[in-house]
């Protein structure tokens, strides 16, 4: 891809339970199902393989259509940290990066997250198009991984 640009989105979440709960949450394909892209009403596959080089692909069916994301593991140092690639061939080749990061508290742990969001740029785009295909794709970045970690 030749024409792009980046921004991140750094979140940070508290949990009632340990690292590895919420490390295997991201990982355990049982636990994917129930909330990483999908739910488990409209799940289709949930599947991975993982280790670093394994790939990892879930597909949910929504409002008539399949919706497919993929990945590959990046980094592992469980339960402290797991980096992945999320990509959704439909519609982008664009690859952003994810990184969680776990650290143990008193009660429970903090997760911070944050994702490298690749926005493609469309032919005959403005610095002022740019700047707004930026805000939105990480506002909806945003909105959708809220959404996620509700579950």
């Amino acid at each position: 891809m030749e024409n792009y640009s980046t921004t991140t989105l750094k979140m940070i979440r508290n949990f009632d339970v340990m690292p590895e709960r919420v490390f295997d949450a991201w990982l355990n394909p049982g636990m994917m199902r129930k909330w990483f892209f999908t739910l488990e009403g409209t799940n289709k596959v949930a599947q991975n393989d993982p280790q670093v080089g394994g790939a990892w692909e879930i597909i949910d069916h929504r409002d008539g259509k399949d919706y497919r994301a993929i990945g590959e593991y990046l980094e592992m140092d469980p339960p402290n940290k797991l980096v992945f690639t999320f990509k959704m061939p439909q519609f982008s080749e664009a690859a952003d990066t994810i990184k969680v990061e776990l650290k143990e508290l008193q009660k429970g742990c903090e997760m911070t997250f944050s994702q490298n969001i690749t926005v493609p740029h469309e032919e005959n785009w403005t610095e002022s198009d740019i700047e707004k295909a930026l805000g939105e794709y990480h506002d909806g970045s945003e909105h959708g991984w809220n959404l996620m970690f509700m579950g």
